[in-house]
Parts: C-alpha cells; sequence; structure tokens
C-alpha cells in the first residue's frame, strides 16, 4: 500500500470530524448545564433579611445577612432582646433546594451552646425553626430586606405592628423630661408564694363565643374566701401579641400576687379574668403571630358581647362599670386602651404596660376629654426606658398632659419584658376599686 493510501485511511473525514464536534459540544453543553443546575438549585437567599416577634423574654429583633455560594451558606447575624445584642458568623450553612439550614453558637457562663436554624424558603419570607440543644424549639418568620422604619411618634391603626428594629422605630430611643418613675421598684418576691396565708384558684373555663363561632377558653382568678354571698368587681387582663390566656400565668404569676397583696390589705379582693385576645378560631400564636393581629381587633367584639357576659353569669360579681378594669401588656396594653377608653360605660378603670403601636391615635383614643375626666376613675400607663416601643405610651401621655387628662405615666428602668409587667400589673392593681 502507498504512502498516500495509508494517509487517507488514517485521516479522518470531514463528517467524521463534524460528527465528533457535535457529540463534544453536546458533552460540553450537558456539562454546563449541569453546573448551571446545580448552581441554582439552590434557592435564592443572598441579602438581608429580618424578623420580629415576641416570645418569652419579650420583643426579639433578627437580622441576617446572607451570601451563598452554590449549596454553600455563609453570613452574619444579630439578635436583639431586652436591649442585648449579639453578632455571630453562621455555620454550617447549607441550601438544599427550599431548605436551608445553619448554626450559631453563643457563650452562656462560659460554655458554649449551638443553637440551630432550619428555613423553609418562601418567595419573600423563610419560615424558620430554632432549637436549643434539643430542649428549647421556637418557630417565626423572616422577611426579605431590611426592616422598614417607622416615623417616631407616627400613630398606627388598630392591628398594625412594630416595624423597625427592637426599638419599632429609626434611631434611637429618645426620653424627654418627664419620663421617669412614678414609684419606686417593688421590693423582692411580690410574686413568690406565701404558705402562711390563704391562696385563692386559678381555673380555666370555656365559652361560647358568638362572635368567633366557636367555643374559647379563659383562665378565670377568684380570691382566697370566695364565696356566691359577696360580689366582687373584676379585673380583666390581656396578654400580648405571641401569647394567649396562660401568658400572664407565665410571665407574672399574677394568682400569687394578688394573693400576697390581698393578704397584706393592699388591694381589693377581685377576680382576674384572663381571655385569649385573639379572636378568630385557630387562637394559637402559630410561627407567625404577627398575622393574627387583625383577631386582636375583632376581639373588642368577643370581650363586650361573650367574655363579660360569661364572667357575669358564673361568678358572683357586680355589673356596673366602677367594678370593671381593663389592662393589658404589649399588643394587650394597646387593646385596653382602644377598648377601655372607647367604652367608658363598661370600664372605669384602664391600664396599659408598655402598649405596643396597635394603640389608636390619642385623638382618635379620646375625642371628648371631658368625658373622660368625668368617668374614668383611673388611666395608668407605663413603659421602660429601654424599651423601644416607648414612642406609643409617650404619645400617649403627651396628649393626655397637653389636654389635662388625670393619670400616672410611669417610666422605669426595664425593656419590654415580664418583669416591667409584673411589676406595673403590682402597682395598678392595689389602686384599682378604691
Amino acid at each position: 500500500m502507498s504512502q498516500d493510501s495509508q494517509d487517507k485511511t488514517d485521516s479522518p473525514d470531514m463528517a467524521t470530524i463534524n460528527l465528533l464536534m457535535k457529540k463534544l459540544n453536546l458533552l460540553l453543553g450537558c456539562g454546563l448545564f449541569a453546573l448551571w443546575v446545580a448552581r441554582v438549585g439552590a434557592a435564592d437567599v443572598a441579602g438581608v433579611w429580618h424578623a420580629q416577634f415576641e416570645g418569652p423574654r419579650g420583643l426579639q429583633t433578627y437580622r441576617f445577612s446572607f451570601q451563598t455560594d452554590g449549596e454553600r451558606l455563609t453570613g452574619k447575624m444579630m439578635a436583639e432582646s431586652n436591649g442585648q445584642q449579639r453578632q455571630t458568623e453562621i455555620r454550617e450553612g447549607k441550601i438544599q433546594g427550599d431548605t436551608l439550614t445553619f448554626v450559631e453558637v453563643i457563650d452562656f457562663q462560659g460554655n458554649p451552646v449551638r443553637i440551630r436554624y432550619s428555613g423553609k424558603i418562601g418567595a419573600n419570607e423563610i419560615t424558620f425553626t430554632r432549637e436549643v440543644d434539643d430542649r428549647f424549639r421556637s418557630e417565626f418568620k423572616a422577611i426579605r430586606g431590611e426592616p422598614p422604619p417607622t416615623r417616631p411618634g407616627a400613630a398606627a391603626g388598630a392591628g398594625s405592628l412594630p416595624r423597625g428594629g427592637a426599638s419599632g422605630r429609626s434611631g434611637p430611643i429618645t426620653l424627654n423630661p418627664d419620663d421617669k418613675p412614678a414609684f419606686e421598684d417593688p421590693p423582692p418576691g411580690i410574686d413568690q408564694r406565701r404558705e402562711n396565708i390563704p391562696h385563692g384558684k386559678v381555673e380555666m373555663i370555656e365559652y361560647e363565643s358568638k362572635t368567633v363561632g366557636a367555643r374559647r377558653k379563659m383562665n378565670v382568678y377568684t380570691p382566697p374566701g370566695y364565696s356566691p354571698a359577696h360580689k366582687y368587681p373584676v379585673l380583666y387582663l390581656l396578654h400580648g401579641i405571641g401569647g394567649d390566656e396562660t401568658e400572664w400565668l407565665r410571665f407574672a404569676r399574677p394568682d400569687v400576687l394578688l394573693d400576697n397583696l390581698i393578704a397584706d390589705g393592699k388591694a381589693v379582693p377581685m377576680i382576674l379574668v384572663m381571655p385569649n385576645g385573639r379572636a378568630q378560631k385557630e387562637d394559637r400564636p402559630g410561627p407567625n403571630p404577627m398575622a393574627t393581629a387583625p383577631a386582636f381587633a375583632r376581639f373588642e367584639r368577643d370581650l363586650l358581647d361573650d367574655v363579660i357576659p360569661t364572667i357575669e353569669s358564673r361568678y358572683s360579681v357586680h355589673r356596673d362599670r366602677e367594678h370593671r378594669a381593663l389592662a393589658g401588656l404589649s399588643m394587650g396594653g394597646g387593646q385596653a386602651l382602644n377598648f377601655g377608653l372607647g367604652h367608658l360605660d363598661t370600664f372605669a378603670w384602664v391600664g396599659a404596660f408598655s402598649a405596643a403601636p396597635n394603640t389608636k391615635p390619642p385623638a382618635e383614643l379620646i375625642p371628648d376629654p371631658d368625658v373622660v375626666r368625668q368617668k374614668l376613675k383611673l388611666l395608668y400607663l407605663s413603659c421602660g426606658n429601654r424599651d423601644g416601643l416607648i414612642w406609643v405610651s409617650q404619645g400617649v401621655h403627651a396628649y393626655l398632659k397637653q389636654k389635662d387628662i388625670p393619670h400616672i405615666w410611669h417610666v422605669d428602668s426595664h425593656g419590654h419584658d415580664p418583669t416591667h409587667w409584673r411589676n406595673n400589673l403590682w402597682f395598678f392593681v392595689q389602686r384599682i376599686f378604691r
């Protein structure tokens, strides 16, 4: 065979070369496509996310700053609760499909504590589950982007919620000259059970709510020696946005607090009613308590049309306004102001402890100052000087002061927390029904 024939036999023709090139391009394309799929298969969470919710320690805020590299998640998070901040690096971060996981390690009394976060990713929100050492579990939602600022002193409509960071507004807390304590802090042990005194009773009862169209629950405290032969005044006590009919019992032990004050002759024997202020059929807070905010406004009718009639049919109580009081913490404080001042024919005593932005604008709360002066026996406002929601109560106080409406304004050294709520309940119950 000639050399020329050998070259023609060993050399591929153009058709073969073209076929080989097509196969190579296909393989390269599949490889690049697979790489692209691997890159985009993880949901896009890069950027800033924020969350704000009320937990057992009061108002809590989180800010996440995520970076992604395929399925790898890195970044930082900042958390704030009761004026205390911490910033930590995200560890062991992963994104798989629409789920992300990472670990936060914090120092607790010299020991490292691992906090695990698992999030289900939506279009513009992540539903998080947070677990601490397999013992504590909570849920909340984070929203994409920086929290929108709230103008200091801006009025929020009924059912609206704090926005922004822990302060619920942009900028630092600003205290006015009269934002001062009206009383010294209570002595220690105000909610510690004393064995040498009579004790009241707490019972969970159910009632039929026509407003909601369901059977609902509330806790009722009756004082030591309760007897149908005697008629009692009633304090209706409302919880915060993350709570339910058990929150006051968990935060402040109001039954023990009242037992002690009644034994010392510092409080009138009274019935204490702790309802669920979330007037909807599924009335648990859920993973995102803020989503249930409209039900807090709806509770106005449930309270007036269902809760109060139930109490007055089952217990031996006075049925006039002078023997009814309404108070609450945070969201419940806003409810107490909205409903109490809106129904002075029903309530003569109103208290709000660190009221939330669901509080109506002051001029809407009190359209006729003369009527409030004539009918209201006590209007009690309190907030902590480390509470970012103090601007809500400051606005109400300023209006009351301008209109010359008598009230108590007590600013202590606490934050948006159970200590403030417990202490001010202690102050409030000593001043009602006198």
